[in-house]
C-alpha cells in the first residue's frame, strides 16, 4: 500500500466523516448482534496432536470413559477443630447429603465416595487419614458438553449448603480453569485512567485526548464480540479476550495517538483540515499499517508451534491489532475531519508559543549528547539489557496450580486442604488409559508395576470398560504438580515402567491428565521455540527490509528487540521464580513461568517491538531522504519523536502494569512481562542504543545491494511524498 493510496483516503475519510461513521456503526451493530444471538462459548482444550497426553485423551473419549473429561473438586472439612469424619455421624449424615446433591447436578457423570469411606475406612481413598478433610472429587464429560453454567450451578450449591452447615467447604478443579472468567477490576480501571492523564499532558486537549482513548475501546469492543463469531472456524480459547485486550489497548492507544499528534502538527503549520488528515494518514497511517503488520505477522508466527490452541489465541489477539488499524487510518480519520480546529480546543493548559511543527529542544539536545558519546552510551545500554536478560538461563517452565492462587481463592483454600490431608500430588492425579482391546490381561501388572514406582503415592483400583476396550487407572505422584520431579515422574512411567510391563503385548499406555498435557505442552514449546523464533525474525527483518530499503536496519532492529524481551523475561525470573519485589505485586508463592507464556510473549513483545523501531525509523528516514546527513536524521528523528514514543510506552505501560495488579498469576505475568520490555524498549533501546548504533554505524545503516533493491518491491515510504517540511529548532547553546 503507498503512501499516496493512504492520503487519499485520509483526505476521503475526514470529506465524507459520517459517511464512514455510519459503516463503523453498521458493522459493529451487525457483529455484536451476531454474536449476541449466534455466537459460540470460547473454549479451552490445551492438548496438542502427536503428545502423548492426547492420546491418552483421545482413547478415552473414544470409548466414552469419563475420565475423558474434566473434574471439580469439593473439599470439606468441619469447622470444630476436634470434630472428624471418621467419629461423627452427624457429620458422615452432612456429608452424604452434599454428595447426593452433587450427584444430581446436569451433566455431573459420577463422584468419588467420602461418605462410605467416613462410614469405612477400609475403602480408603477419600478421607484423609486424621479424618479431617473429605474429598468429593466430581467426574463431568469432556469440555465440548459443558457451558460456564455447569461451574455456576456447582458454586450455587455449595454456597446454599454452606449456610448453617458444620462444615467448611471449598471448590477447585478443571471446571474453574475452562470457565471462571478472569476477574476485571481496579487494576484494569488505574491502568486506563492512567493512560487517560498521560493523554492529557501529552496533548493539552480534550478531545485530541479523547479520540485515542474512544477509538481503542470502541476497537476493543468490536474485536472481542467478533472472537465468538471467530468460533465458527477456530477454537478460540477462553483466555484469548484477556491477551486481546492488554494488546488491543495499548496498540488502540498508540497508533491512533501517533495518527492525532502527525495531525495536529500539519494543522498547525497552516494546512486545512481535509489536507491535514490526508497527510497524516499517509506518513503516521503508513507506519501505523507496517508496525500493525509487524505485531500480526510475529503473533501468526505462532502456527509455526503446531499447537492448535497457542495458535488458536494467536488468530484471535492479530483479528483485534487488525481491527485496531483499520480503524486508525478510515475511522480516526473521520473523527478528526468531524473535529476540524476543535481538536486543539478544550484545552487544560496554556498553548505554547513555539509550533508543534518544531520538535522538542529537550529531546533534540538528548539526540545530540547521544551522537557525542555513542559509543560509550551503545556499551552501556547493552551491558544493562545484558544484566537483566541473564536470569533467563534459570527460566523454569512449568504448570502454575491452584496453590500458586491468593489465599482468599477458594481453589487455593481448597487446593491446601488436599494437600495437607492427602499430600501434594492428590492436586494434580495421573490418568492413565490404557488399550486392553488386545490383551485385557496387562491391567493388573500395569497397576502393581506403576504403585511401586518411587514417584507414585498411590493407585486407585482401575476402572474396566471390556466393551470398549479400554482401562483408567488413576494415580497419585507423590510430588505437586509444579515440582520438577512430576515430569520426570511421568517420563518415567512412559519410558521405563510402561515398556518394562508391556513388553511385546500389543496394549498400550498413555498418560493423561491436567498435569502431564502441561508438561507435554511445555516440551513441544521448548522444542519448537527456536524454529519460531527463527520464522518470526526472518519474517520481521523481510518486512523491514522492503520498508527501509536497508539490511543492516532490519537486523539491529531484530537484535535490539531481542535484547529487550530477554531482559524482560529476565525480569519475570527475578519476581516469578526467585520473589523478588513478588509483595509489590501482590504475589503470595513463587511458580514457575506457564509453558506457552515465553512463546506467545515473544510474539507479542517482538511485534509491539517493531512498533517504535517503524515509528522512530520512518522519521528518521524520511529526514534521510532529505539530507543525506544520517547523524542529523537521526537525532531529528529523536527529536520528533522522542515525547509521543515516551507517551506512548508510558501508555502502554500503564494499560499492561493494570492488569499485574489481578488475582490470576497467569495475568500478572502477561502483565509484568509486556510492561517491563514496553518500557525498556521505548527508553533504554529506542532512546539510547537505536541513535547510539545508528551514529557509529554511519552510511552503512542504510546499505542494500543494488541487486536486491530491484527485486524488493517499493512500499511508499512513510513521508517520502506528502511531508511537509518541519522546522530544526535552533541549536544555539546545545552542546
Amino acid at each position: 500500500m503507498r503512501s499516496n493510496v493512504l492520503y487519499r483516503l485520509g483526505r476521503f475519510a475526514a470529506r465524507r466523516p459520517l459517511a464512514v461513521i455510519g459503516s463503523w456503526v453498521v458493522l459493529s451493530v451487525l457483529v455484536v448482534g451476531a454474536a449476541a444471538t449466534v455466537g459460540q462459548q470460547l473454549e479451552d482444550s490445551f492438548g496438542a496432536p502427536g503428545l502423548d497426553s492426547q492420546e491418552a485423551t483421545d482413547l478415552l473419549a473414544g470409548a466414552g470413559a469419563g475420565a475423558a473429561g474434566l473434574t471439580a473438586q469439593v473439599v470439606l472439612t468441619p469447622h470444630d477443630s476436634t470434630a472428624t469424619f471418621l467419629d461423627s455421624t452427624e457429620l458422615q449424615a452432612e456429608l452424604a447429603g452434599i454428595q447426593d446433591d452433587v450427584r444430581s447436578l446436569p451433566h455431573v457423570i459420577t463422584t468419588s465416595d467420602p461418605a462410605a469411606a467416613a462410614a469405612d475406612p477400609v475403602t480408603g481413598g477419600a478421607i484423609s487419614e486424621d479424618g479431617r478433610v473429605a474429598l468429593l472429587r466430581v467426574q463431568y464429560p469432556v469440555v465440548d458438553e459443558l457451558t460456564p453454567a455447569d461451574l455456576a450451578n456447582l458454586e450455587e450449591l455449595v454456597t446454599e449448603a454452606q449456610v448453617g452447615s458444620p462444615l467448611r467447604i471449598e471448590m477447585g478443579g478443571d471446571l474453574f480453569f475452562a470457565f471462571e472468567e478472569p476477574a476485571t477490576g481496579l487494576g484494569e480501571a488505574l491502568g486506563l485512567a492512567a493512560a487517560v492523564l498521560i493523554l492529557l499532558v501529552a496533548f493539552g486537549s480534550l478531545i485530541a485526548t479523547g479520540l485515542p482513548i474512544g477509538l481503542a475501546l470502541f476497537g476493543l469492543g468490536l474485536g472481542v464480540s467478533s472472537l465468538s463469531l471467530m468460533t465458527y472456524l477456530i477454537e478460540v480459547p477462553s483466555w484469548a479476550p484477556v491477551i486481546g485486550s492488554m494488546v488491543g489497548i495499548g496498540v488502540g492507544i498508540d497508533y491512533a495517538l501517533f495518527v492525532v499528534t502527525r495531525h495536529r502538527e500539519y494543522l498547525t503549520s497552516g494546512l486545512s483540515v481535509e489536507e491535514s488528515v490526508g497527510r497524516a494518514v499517509a506518513t503516521a497511517g503508513l507506519s501505523v499499517v507496517f508496525a500493525g503488520g509487524t505485531v500480526v505477522i510475529a503473533i501468526l508466527g505462532l502456527a509455526v508451534a503446531g499447537i492448535p490452541f497457542i495458535t488458536a489465541g494467536g488468530f484471535a489477539v492479530s483479528l483485534i491489532v487488525l481491527i485496531m488499524v483499520a480503524a486508525s487510518i478510515t475511522l480516526l480519520p473521520a473523527f478528526l475531519g468531524l473535529a476540524g480546529a476543535w481538536i486543539n480546543r478544550l484545552t487544560i493548559r496554556p498553548r505554547r508559543h513555539a509550533t508543534n511543527t518544531t520538535p522538542a529542544l529537550g529531546w533534540y539536545r538528548w539526540g545530540a549528547h547521544v551522537s557525542r558519546h555513542a559509543a560509550a552510551y551503545a556499551v552501556g545500554a547493552t551491558v544493562v539489557l545484558l544484566a537483566l536478560a541473564a536470569p533467563v538461563v534459570d527460566l523454569r517452565v512449568g504448570t502454575p496450580d491452584d496453590g500458586s492462587l491468593p489465599e482468599h481463592r477458594t481453589q487455593r483454600q481448597a487446593y491446601d486442604l488436599v494437600a495437607d490431608g492427602f499430600g501434594p500430588g492428590a492436586n494434580g492425579p495421573l490418568v492413565v488409559a490404557v488399550d486392553i482391546s488386545q490383551d485385557p490381561g496387562v491391567v493388573l501388572p500395569l497397576r502393581d508395576a506403576i504403585r511401586s514406582d518411587a514417584g507414585i503415592d498411590s493407585v486407585a483400583p482401575p476402572m474396566i470398560d471390556r466393551a470398549a476396550g479400554v482401562a483408567t487407572l488413576i494415580a497419585i505422584p507423590t510430588t505437586g504438580p509444579q515440582d520438577d520431579a512430576t515430569p520426570a515422574t511421568i517420563e518415567r512411567l512412559r519410558a521405563e515402567v510402561f515398556p518394562g510391563v508391556l513388553g511385546n503385548s500389543p496394549a498400550r499406555a498413555h498418560v493423561g491428565g491436567q498435569t502431564a498435557t502441561f508438561a507435554d505442552v511445555g516440551g513441544k514449546v521448548g522444542d519448537r521455540l527456536p524454529w519460531f523464533v527463527g520464522a518470526v525474525i526472518l519474517l520481521s527483518v523481510l518486512l523491514l527490509t522492503v520498508v527501509f530499503r536497508s539490511i543492516v536496519v532490519p537486523l539491529k532492529a531484530a537484535a535490539m528487540n531481542l535484547l529487550s524481551i530477554g531482559a524482560s523475561f529476565g525480569v519475570m525470573v527475578m519476581v516469578f521464580q526467585w520473589g523478588w519485589a513478588a509483595d509489590l505485586i501482590g504475589l503470595e508463592t513463587t511458580l514457575p513461568i506457564l509453558p506457552f507464556i515465553p512463546m506467545f510473549m515473544f510474539a507479542i513483545l517482538f511485534g509491539l517491538s517493531m512498533d517504535y523501531e517503524v515509528f522512530l525509523l520512518s522519521r528518521i528516514r524520511e529526514e534521510h531522504l532529505l539530507t543525506g546527513d544520517t547523524t542529523a536524521s537521526v537525532i531529528h528523528g529523536i527529536a520528533s519523536t522522542g515525547r509521543v514514543i515516551t507517551s506512548a510506552a508510558l501508555i502502554m505501560v500503564s494499560v499492561f502494569g493494570g492488569f499485574v495488579l489481578g488475582d490470576d498469576p497467569t495475568t500478572k505475568m502477561f502483565g509484568l512481562g509486556l510492561a517491563v520490555a514496553i518500557f525498556l524498549d521505548a527508553t533504554v533501546v529506542r532512546m539510547v542504543l537505536v541513535p547510539a548504533l545508528m551514529k557509529l554505524m554511519g552510511e552503512a545503516n542504510w546499505w542494500l545491494p543494488g541487486w536486491l533493491d530491484r527485486l524488493l518491491p517499493s512500499p511508499g515510504v512513510a513521508g517520502a511524498t506528502v511531508s511537509a517540511p518541519v522546522k530544526e529548532p535552533s541549536t544555539a547553546g546545545v552542546s
